[in-house]
């Protein structure tokens, strides 16, 4: 990749996500479940912005999450991740969220990990 591609490339995503966070800024009376993701590993927590502290997370780097984790592709590890965050919000009480994706468009992995939080009882 050229210099010059690299930089558009960069101006794109923060261009995304700034998006994403305006959008989050006005409805800011809700929880956050924020994801983030890399080529191995996943993550996902609920954070309340006013208080400044995590009620839940999940990650696949996790001891907890190693057995059901074993031997699944990145997208069922997501999905399994997505329920198992929706569990832990409603232990903490938590049924109402906004989905804050970050810059990561809303396929793969993201979509997989909403859907399975959506099934859990999570709304957003």
């Amino acid at each position: 990749m050229l210099k010059s591609q690299t930089i558009a490339a960069n101006r794109r995503t923060k261009r995304r996500a700034q998006h994403v966070r305006n959008r989050i800024r006005r409805e800011s009376d809700r929880l956050r479940l924020s994801v983030h993701r890399t080529d191995k590993h996943f993550s996902a927590q609920v954070i309340d912005d006013k208080q400044g502290r995590t009620l839940c997370a999940v990650t696949s780097t996790a001891k907890t999450m190693g057995e059901s984790l074993a031997g699944k592709t990145k997208l069922e590890c997501a999905a399994i991740m997505g329920a198992e965050l929706a569990r832990l919000a409603k232990d903490a009480g938590v049924e109402v969220v906004i989905f804050d994706r970050g810059s990561f468009t809303y396929h793969g992995r993201i979509k997989a990990f909403a859907e399975a939080a959506r099934e859990g009882g999570l709304k957003f």
